[in-house]
């Protein structure tokens, strides 16, 4: 099955992401230093999604307005006083022109709504937060988020996606390496400077 063989043959992948970000994360101590983790995120997620909005067929996946992760980051950036960074560019996402790099670009931000839960209380509890308004993107969809998460799955494992299943999980690869690559270019940069 698509959802399985995905998660096998992205884990070096996603691993290595994960470091980075956990480092990051686990250095956030102040309301700016957050603000700079979520323009990262905004920033690469704003881009894909836009991306991902131009070429996913909404009839395979109906429930996707409410899966956008930029909205939910655009208000916690809002409710810190922040304005909203540009978002990453063409040349700095994986190539998505059609429906299944879409699908494979939209697996590693869904999966992302896994930890987030996780990562919402660690930043909680570094940052003194006794309520969690500021962290609707690592939030995910709250105590829908494991169901949301299953719900996507099995979307994957549709019999169409047989055929595809090398595109898709290529792209959910280059989605992985080039976040990674965005967060090595970015992460030091004052995003406050380089808004849209």
């Amino acid at each position: 099955m698509l959802s399985e063989n995905i998660k096998e043959k992205t884990k070096a992948n996603h691993l290595s992401v994960e470091k980075k970000l956990i480092a990051e994360i686990r250095s956030v101590n102040s309301e700016e230093d957050y603000g700079k983790l979520l323009n990262l995120f905004y920033s690469y997620f704003g881009g894909l999604e836009l991306a991902i909005n131009q070429h996913l067929k909404i009839s395979y996946l109906p429930d996707y307005e409410q899966r956008r992760k930029t909205t939910a980051l655009a208000a916690d950036l809002t409710s810190l006083g922040m304005p909203l960074p540009k978002v990453a560019s063409k040349s700095d996402l994986p190539e998505i022109s059609n429906h299944y790099q879409a699908l494979g670009a939209l697996y590693v931000i869904e999966g992302s709504t896994l930890g987030g839960l996780i990562i919402s209380k660690m930043l909680a509890e570094q940052l003194g937060w006794t309520d969690y308004s500021r962290m609707s993107f690592f939030n995910g969809y709250g105590d829908r988020t494991t169901s949301m998460w299953q719900e996507f799955r099995q979307s994957l494992d549709k019999p169409i996606y047989n055929l595809k299943e090398e595109i898709i999980i290529y792209t959910a690869n280059q989605t992985f390496i080039k976040f990674g690559d965005w967060f090595d270019k970015n992460k030091k940069q004052d995003y406050l400077l380089n808004l849209t």
